[in-house]
């Protein structure tokens, strides 16, 4: 089954690194990687996909490339151990996982030795819906999604940059843990928070 590693940042301390290091049994030479670069307007020249592909390299990947599944083949996915998620705007990444097909072939690769790393926007469509960024930011929709169903390889309903309450404001002053708990006494449903140094492992 897949192993999925979700962050705010990516590779932002040495913990993640070596908790992404262990999910590997055969030789990270070996390993090819693809940065799904979707979520950004930049895509490839976004400097977080830039520093993700730096710090797969130093690692001794033998391989890491840029997906935008906008426009590239779906099935170049399969091709590849890791798949990058990169973060940037969550309906707009959906949107396309979905149009592609990209998410019925992560939906496939999960069932054999894959392993995730999703990064924010990256992190948030592995759950079961994206139903938490229309709480928080619905003028990201810029796609028009109705259907928030995400690609459901966790339960778990992931909030990542918890601690930066610069990038969730409210205009009624609310703090992002008030607004949390309201989602989740609205939902019947419990969040797992993540800040900007956190991750959560899934194996």
């Amino acid at each position: 089954m897949a192993k999925i590693l979700l962050t705010s940042n990516g590779f932002f301390t040495d913990l993640i690194k070596q908790q992404f290091l262990h999910l590997f049994e055969n030789p990270i030479r070996e390993k090819r990687a693809t940065i799904i670069t979707t979520a950004s307007q930049q895509k490839q020249h976004n400097r977080f996909a830039i520093k993700a592909k730096e710090d797969l390299l130093k690692m001794g990947f033998f391989q890491v490339d840029f997906t935008d599944v906008e426009y590239d083949s779906p099935e170049l996915l399969e091709n590849y151990d890791v798949i990058y998620i990169n973060g940037g705007n969550p309906f707009y990444l959906l949107y396309h996982l979905r149009k592609s097909g990209a998410d019925l072939i992560l939906k496939k690769m999960a069932q054999h030795n894959a392993v995730f790393v999703g990064v924010s926007a990256g992190a948030v469509i592995f759950g079961p819906n994206i139903e938490i960024v229309n709480f928080f930011t619905p003028q990201m929709n810029n796609v028009n999604m109705k259907d928030l169903t995400a690609i459901g390889l966790t339960d778990k309903t992931i909030f990542p940059h918890y601690d930066r309450e610069d990038v969730f404001p409210d205009h009624l002053g609310r703090s992002i843990e008030d607004r949390l708990k309201l989602y989740e006494s609205i939902n019947k449903c419990s969040v797992v928070r993540i800040k900007d140094d956190g991750y959560l492992l899934i194996q």
